[in-house]
């Protein structure tokens, strides 16, 4: 630990992440900090140009309302999330994100980024609030501008953010290392913009042997925002309330272009189609069955019930939806060149987004205008931008959030100076990749207002700072410490390797929390027994050992994830109903509760290290 140097950074406005949160909130705390005469620096973890879920790239952004196009409203947009979430949403962010989210669309175009027009120069719609893209260097676009904004010097990548300086009831600043060189690094802020993503890898994923690692979102968000707010002592919401998407079997492609693009269907291995076979099981989750489109967790569920009963495997019906959108053009020459559009349109969905999906389908010599595909449930994700909605609770915007939903400034945490966006924001989900740029702008902005109205630099105590540095270095010190005890540096009887340490968090959440080998499905008991497993776990984590500044990196994202895991169990447990089946089925509540309408939150006090959970009113602003 002695060879690595302590770097601090000061600034005014300090962003967290390098996704498209961070990214929006560079551009926007840019324009208000030179205004204002101020610093803002931003660390990224990985390298901007390739990091957060757009990483790989998207073939859709998935939310514009069309405001001025005359398309849709801000109620529409706020009715269809409050919809999808079966009730669980907060009205006041997500009207906020959506009546600022087309301004972010229209700046990427600016930027450079392809988006779809007809022949009347109008948006090419892949459904109702998304637009089809040429998106394979959509994150490269955005962060650009993001670091011309900024300025290069202010950008810190491959930094990895570890804690949050807090002083008193006021985040600070944080503390990290680098992941290339051994250097410590203290960031010191008047105001910090929580947006490092949300976290996979938490339960045990569907890929095995070479296929390790795979996921649907990014294997390299692993719950920092929630960590990192957790760790501050903020208040969280919706921590029980995992995504888990249905995607092409094996390479996680995205299902939505075939739905909504192709007009495709699915159906089970004996070809019925789960949405009118099992239609009659709506019913029983009313009044959110009943509405249009259906919740996701709800075609999750009527899908699960086909493969529970052995109608496997399903299949997304590529070869029908092809045929039939050819068929529709009546010239056959045309019809042909009609059929090569769409076979390149279906291939050109993956490339744009999930390479290793086009790949696969090249391996199983799938043609896709020849014969079906594979779809199946993935393994659950914490993922606060699409469907989910954990993260952090957080302030609305004054004009309209209810008075008992706003504290000062839009998207602050209950820690005073901490911001959250993104994924780490709760409770205002399907803001996908343009919401959360949307939504860093907001967070950037409020963030300038509070440095400015609060222009004291923080002091902080530099015995802290040091008690961290030894804390998160630690892993460094226990394997050079220990490591000629045995031949093998990864099996050792004093230390756990990071790899290890992850295993076995996603045994104990798969088995107990409701992961896939359960068929998502959980109970009190199961959850409790968690719990105390999850205790040793966290036991166990101070023997936790680093070969590397990678292996270091590693350590830290497993003891995040683990974080996750805590709050997810503790807020599962105490909502006590089953409000998502399809994301989790809660096998001794098996039904929606009038009562439990509500937020069921969380608070981790740093003080005494106990949780408490609470409800939180659902006031609606429509």
């Amino acid at each position: 630990m002695a060879n690595f140097q302590t770097v601090e950074v000061n600034s005014d406005v300090l962003i967290l992440g390098g996704g498209m949160a961070a990214c929006g909130a560079a551009v926007e705390a840019a324009y208000w900090a030179k205004k204002n005469n101020l610093k803002v620096v931003l660390v990224d973890k990985a390298a901007m140009d390739r990091s957060g879920a757009v990483a790989m790239g998207l073939s859709a952004i998935n939310q514009y309302v069309g405001v001025k196009d005359g398309q849709n409203t801000i109620h529409n947009y706020v009715d269809y999330v409050r919809n999808d979430l079966m009730g669980i949403t907060r009205e006041d962010l997500v009207a906020n994100i959506a009546r600022h989210v087309d301004s972010s669309v229209h700046l990427f175009e600016k930027w450079g980024l392809p988006i779809w027009k007809d022949e009347k120069g109008a948006y090419v719609h892949e459904g109702r609030w998304q637009l089809m893209i040429n998106g394979e260097s959509y994150k490269v676009i955005v962060s650009e501008a993001a670091k011309n904004a900024i300025g290069a010097e202010n950008v810190y990548e491959r930094v990895f953010i570890v804690d949050p300086l807090v002083e008193g009831d006021r985040c600070v600043g944080a503390v990290g290392f680098s992941t290339r060189e051994n250097k410590f690094y203290v960031f010191k802020a008047k105001a910090v913009i929580a947006a490092m993503g949300g976290a996979v890898h938490v339960f045990k994923p569907r890929s095995a042997g070479e296929g390790l690692g795979r996921s649907w979102y990014p294997p390299f968000n692993s719950g920092a925002s929630a960590y990192f707010t957790i760790k501050a002592g903020a208040e969280m919401t919706c921590q029980e309330v995992r995504f888990i998407p249905v995607r092409f079997k094996d390479a996680y492609g995205p299902v939505g272009a075939w739905f909504l693009l192709f007009k495709s269907r699915a159906t089970n291995g004996q070809g019925e189609n789960y949405m009118e076979t099992r239609k009659s099981e709506l019913e029983n989750w009313k009044p959110y069955g009943q509405v249009k489109p259906v919740p996701a967790n709800l075609r999750n569920w009527l899908m699960m019930l086909d493969v529970k009963d052995g109608k496997g495997p399903i299949l997304m019906r590529t070869e029908e939806a092809i045929a039939n959108l050819s068929k529709a053009v009546p010239d056959e020459k045309e019809r042909k060149k009609k059929l090569r559009e769409l076979e390149s349109e279906a291939w050109e969905d993956f490339l744009d987004m999930t390479i290793s999906q086009a790949i696969l389908w090249a391996a199983q010599n799938i043609a896709p205008e020849e014969k079906p595909s594979e779809i199946a449930a993935c393994e659950p994700y914490f993922i606060g931008s699409h469907s989910g909605a954990s993260g952090a609770w957080v302030s609305g915007p004054e004009d309209i959030a209810p008075k008992e939903y706003f504290w000062g400034y839009a998207n602050m945490c209950t820690v005073k100076g901490l911001f959250a966006a993104g994924d780490a924001s709760g409770a205002s989900s399907h803001k996908f990749s343009s919401g959360s740029h949307a939504e860093g702008r907001i967070c950037a902005k409020a963030a300038v207002k509070y440095a400015v109205e609060n222009p004291t630099m923080p002091n902080i105590d530099n015995a802290k700072i040091e008690a961290l540095r030894t804390t998160i270095l630690a892993p460094v010190d226990m394997f050079e410490q220990f490591k000629k005890a045995s031949s093998d540096p990864d099996i050792n009887p004093n230390y756990m390797k990071p790899k290890m340490f992850m295993f076995r968090l996603q045994k104990i959440m798969d088995e107990y929390a409701g992961g896939v080998s359960t068929a998502f499905t959980t109970s009190k008991p199961l959850l409790e027994r968690g719990l105390e497993l999850l205790a040793f776990l966290k036991e166990d984590s101070t023997k936790l050992a680093a070969e590397s500044l990678h292996e270091l990196m590693r350590c830290w994202e497993n003891v995040h994830r683990m974080w996750q895991a805590e709050a997810h169990i503790r807020t599962i447990l105490f909502r006590e109903e089953t409000r998502w089946p399809g994301y989790y089925f809660r096998a001794d509540f098996p039904a929606m509760k009038d009562d439990w309408k509500v937020f069921a939150n969380c608070k981790w006090d740093p003080k005494t290290g106990n949780w408490e959970m609470m409800k939180r009113n659902i006031l609606s602003i429509y």
